[in-house]
């Protein structure tokens, strides 16, 4: 028996237009069941949409460089299985699982593990790198033109495509500035690149890139010939770090940081630590002091709900989030990402050190899909396997605090009677100076310090 069927698309969390990275087939191709088709890479993840049944691929509808969105055909494939029928495979086409996807999850918007003993095993520094639903392009089902509401005026909302807003947001751009030149007057990739070249000339005099209402029309940096002064090698960004570049030039632009540093004295936790990582070893994971802070953070968000908090789109309103998804920033060889360990208070340290060191390794391999980038409260950013004493971490939009970790070290620390050698943890917490106050980041941190101290508090 010999049915056809169209490859489609499958649920992609909420992002739009989506390159394909890669094109591992062609027409005429012999395929198995999961055989991967091609290769999408969103801002943060890279995902490949696997054949749904074997067969041959009879054409193809896409090719490199092309931009997919949920539902979009990749390809059509001629199947030939026995005991299958072609509305099963059809079925199973459209369903929207795509390669190592997890079942999405609450939708809403990323510290390592390697080898080393030290909280944290990558850098991340710049941890504010995840996209999130509510700072995302529109969901598949959005139109090219934004959706108008009764508050807002038709005549006044930009034209424009999920994409091009998207491309403005990573760049400052206030759509409304901008005069597009497709049909209708659509904003076009060129019309906002035009604005923002403009802009960075001084010849915008009315308008400039901003970020939350405030002008950014910085003076331009001169050119350099760096030749002149000696040899030179020229090595271009990777598609994550390009990214990246925008999401973290708004978040410190646009957010007024604070950061509070405090030390933890984790002497009692680390021996609890050594103590089980025989187990853990046993089960097939390394247990890092990771999964403790991850603990140890829920428990503070508990006690200080405005940590687990982000600011409405309005900039006046406060969403209080009632569910505890932790962002463990990664290092991988393209560059930092953010995955999120989801309903961190229902699993205990070991459930958590597993998926950590799953999630991590997924990462590095680039098998993360969007839903695992998504949805998180507050991320923590370690360099605590590389050194340091303290840094100041980005906070990762449209959270409104991250931590960061650094080396552990030990130092005598005086008990009222004589100094005793203390294993010593440096915390540096940034947090939106907008949403949470100077007193009640410091409450934060040193709430967070003293479950770490005391591990049965965090049982409280």
């Amino acid at each position: 028996m010999s049915n056809t069927i169209e490859i489609k698309v499958p649920d992609i969390g909420d992002f739009t237009d989506i390159p394909v990275i890669e094109v591992l087939v062609a027409e005429g191709d012999q395929v198995k069941a999961e055989d991967g088709l091609i290769t999408l890479e969103s801002d943060k993840a890279t995902m490949e949409v696997p054949s749904p049944a074997a067969g041959t691929i009879r054409e193809l509808k896409v090719k490199l460089d092309d931009t997919v969105s949920e539902g979009d055909i990749v390809a059509v494939l001629e199947i030939s299985v026995e005991g299958e029928s072609a509305e099963a495979a059809e079925e199973t086409a459209g369903r929207g699982d795509a390669r190592d996807e997890k079942e999405p999850e609450k939708p809403n918007e990323a510290v390592s593990t390697d080898d080393s003993s030290e909280p944290g095993e990558s850098e991340a520094v710049r941890a504010g790198l995840a996209g999130d639903p509510q700072d995302s392009p529109a969901s598949p089902a959005t139109t090219d033109q934004a959706p108008v509401t009764a508050s807002t005026d038709p005549s006044k909302v930009p034209y424009a495509s999920p994409a091009i807003r998207k491309f403005a947001r990573e760049l400052g751009v206030d759509l409304n500035r901008v005069t597009g030149s497709g049909s209708k007057g659509r904003i076009q990739r060129e019309d906002v690149a035009a604005f923002v070249k403009s802009a960075m000339s001084g010849a915008a005099t009315s308008g400039a890139a901003s970020v939350g209402g405030l002008s950014l029309d910085f003076p331009v940096l001169p050119a350099f010939d760096f030749s002149r002064y000696g040899e030179i090698e020229k090595q271009p960004l990777s598609r994550i770090q390009k990214i990246s570049a925008g999401h973290l030039h708004r978040n410190w632009v646009g957010i007024p940081h604070v950061t509070q540093h405090d030390d933890a004295d984790i002497t009692d936790m680390e021996a609890f630590r050594l103590a089980n990582a025989e187990e853990a070893m046993a089960e097939g994971f390394k247990l890092t002091p990771l999964v403790f802070l991850i603990k140890a953070m829920v428990a503070s968000l508990k006690k200080f709900p405005r940590v687990n908090a982000s600011l409405d789109n309005d900039g006046e309103t406060l969403v209080l989030k009632k569910y505890f998804n932790i962002g463990i920033a990664v290092d991988t060889p393209d560059g930092l990402v953010v995955p999120v360990l989801r309903d961190c208070e229902r699993k205990g340290i070991m459930e958590l050190g597993a998926e950590l060191a799953e999630v991590s390794a997924r990462a590095r391999d680039k098998k993360l899909t969007p839903q695992d980038i998504q949805g998180g409260c507050i991320s923590i950013s370690s360099l605590g396997g590389i050194g340091g004493t303290a840094f100041t971490p980005i906070i990762n939009a449209p959270e409104v605090a991250i931590l960061g970790v650094s080396r552990s070290r030990m130092q005598p620390v005086w008990d009222g009677q004589e100094f005793k050698p203390r294993l010593m943890l440096p915390l540096s917490l940034s947090y939106d100076h907008r949403v949470i106050d100077g007193a009640d980041g410091a409450r934060f941190l040193r709430f967070l310090c003293s479950r770490l101290e005391d591990l049965r508090r965090l049982t409280l």
